[in-house]
């Protein structure tokens, strides 16, 4: 069984996300990320951080591959529409860490 729930507690005591509300899936239904939306920017060093550290977590957690790739592809330009999007991936990681992957 593959699972890593000290991984997933740990990035969100990195970002401070410990106390967030529980969400249903990664992304919202209908969601549409764009290049520009019209919000401000964020740091680049921080949001590609806060990517690189999802992509590590796709190795074993299949269903969060789609957002982070979808979040992953503003990279050079991150808008608060994106950070905001990125944090909901968080939160759900912090109501789902108990999935793991099993290998029979």
């Amino acid at each position: 069984m593959i699972h890593q729930q000290k991984y997933v507690k740990e990035l969100l005591k990195w970002f401070g996300m410990e106390s967030a509300k529980p969400v249903d899936t990664p992304i919202r239904a209908l969601t549409r990320l764009v290049v520009d939306d019209g919000s401000p920017l964020v740091g680049e060093k921080y949001y590609r951080g806060m990517i690189r550290l999802l992509l590590y977590l796709t190795t074993s957690r299949p269903d969060i591959v789609y957002s982070v790739c979808s979040c992953a592809c503003f990279q050079s330009n991150p808008k608060q529409a994106h950070l905001k999007a990125v944090k909901l991936i968080l939160i759900y990681l912090k109501h789902t860490s108990d999935l793991a992957l099993w290998y029979p």
